[in-house]
């Protein structure tokens, strides 16, 4: 059982530090039958989930479904400082109540891939508030500036003369500190967080405490292959998009990339991966069929293998037969917005949430990817007969319009 374990709970992961400390704890786990205290923290400054966050939180569900005790640590204290990992400028802080309102969304989309039930819910301003100033002075005490250098943002900040503030300095700190609190056995995090993990590890020895393993996870690349999965970036799917978007997104993924999607964000065993990964080497799996598999895959997560069944039909006709869906939103166009009966196609289309802002659309139209009425518009200044139509932007996208 413990070699299983050990398996799926290593599958993905970027670094255990130490590994033998892991196998050790998860050995005396089973043995003892006490679950493992298995921390991850997640600040709320941006709290829309796509799926390049869900690494981290599958792999709390994997813990979760061995029987540990998965603590979903909400930094409301530490999210009011702003984790600088990676910034070379300054964090804007955030309020208390923004903060708070960001954990709720947050926590509800997570609980979509975590079990609610097997899940503890906590904030770190439950012990970080009572602290009084000797025990921040207590605290700082017990790690040097020295150390902190090593940590490449900083150091790049400090030789570049751009400022860093003690605030600043706090936030491994109390992050670390957080592993004290919680006796924590496990620490999550991506790959961007080791320096922090590496602090609680330092930190609870100091408080005499067994120090944590750290598990890290990479950061999911993005469709487009290069740059980190990121919605500023547009090259995310998010956990609450639509089956028909999820599935079609998915069918995006380049082919250099999927079996890293089947190891990170798919429960699809092992040595099927490599049976499909050898398939596509010889020619006698076509890459197509794989990724139509991980489509469905990513798709049924969030929506269930009927929604996932139902979007690939829907891809087929749109993509393959060319057709259109089969279920195409209404957007009625207020009589307030037409001028000498017409309308800005720009206009319409923010209007029609086809895209969020006119440089949006403005960009849309540029890139050849907008047509009324099966009419590819080339002209951003075009205004729009009032007439009943079908807008199209870009693949997936579909409404149809309809004027007063």
């Amino acid at each position: 059982m413990i070699k299983n374990d050990f398996e799926l709970l290593c599958r993905g992961t970027e670094e255990i530090i130490p590994i033998e400390d892991f196998k050790k704890k998860l050995e005396k786990s089973e043995r003892e039958n006490t679950p493992l205290n298995i921390k991850a923290g997640f600040d709320p400054t941006a709290p829309d989930i796509h799926l390049g966050h869900t690494v981290l939180l599958r792999k709390m569900r994997h813990f979760q479904d061995m029987g540990h005790r998965v603590i979903f640590l909400i930094g409301d204290f530490t999210g009011m400082i702003g984790d600088p990992s990676g910034k070379s400028e300054t964090r804007k802080r955030l309020t208390s109540e923004e903060v708070l309102a960001n954990a709720e969304t947050y926590k509800k989309q997570a609980f979509k891939i975590l079990d609610p039930e097997k899940t503890v819910i906590d904030f770190n301003s439950r012990w970080c508030t009572p602290m009084n100033f000797g025990n921040v002075l207590e605290l700082t005490a017990r790690y040097n500036v020295a150390r902190m250098l090593e940590r490449d943002d900083f150091s790049n900040r400090y030789k570049s003369g751009k400022p860093i503030s003690i605030l600043e300095f706090m936030y491994p700190l109390i992050q670390g500190y957080d592993s004290v609190a919680l006796k924590a056995d496990v620490e999550l995090g991506g790959t961007d967080q080791k320096f922090n993990l590496l602090v609680g590890r330092d930190l609870q020895r100091e408080y005499g405490q067994e120090p944590q393993v750290i598990m890290t996870m990479p950061l999911l690349v993005g469709l487009d292959g290069v740059q980190k999965m990121s919605k500023s970036l547009g090259n995310y799917i998010g956990i609450n998009e639509s089956p028909r978007e999820i599935f079609g997104k998915g069918m995006s993924i380049s082919d250099d990339i999927m079996f890293w999607y089947y190891e990170l964000v798919t429960d699809v065993p092992m040595d099927e991966i490599k049976q499909m990964k050898d398939g596509v080497r010889d020619g006698s799996v076509h890459p197509r069929d794989v990724k139509v598999r991980l489509a469905k895959e990513i798709c049924s997560q969030f929506h269930g293998r009927d929604s996932a069944d139902k979007a690939e039909a829907e891809f087929n006709k749109i993509f393959v037969n060319k057709d259109m869906p089969d279920e195409i939103e209404d957007f009625n166009v207020p009589s307030a917005e037409l001028k000498e009966n017409k309308i800005w196609i720009v206009k319409l289309m923010v209007l029609s949430g086809m895209a969020s802002s006119n440089g949006e659309a403005r960009r849309l139209i540029a890139g050849g990817g907008v047509t009324f009425d099966n009419e590819k518009i080339n002209d951003p200044d075009l205004e729009i007969t009032a007439k009943e139509g079908i807008l199209k932007v870009g693949k997936r996208k579909f409404a149809r319009i309809i004027f007063p």
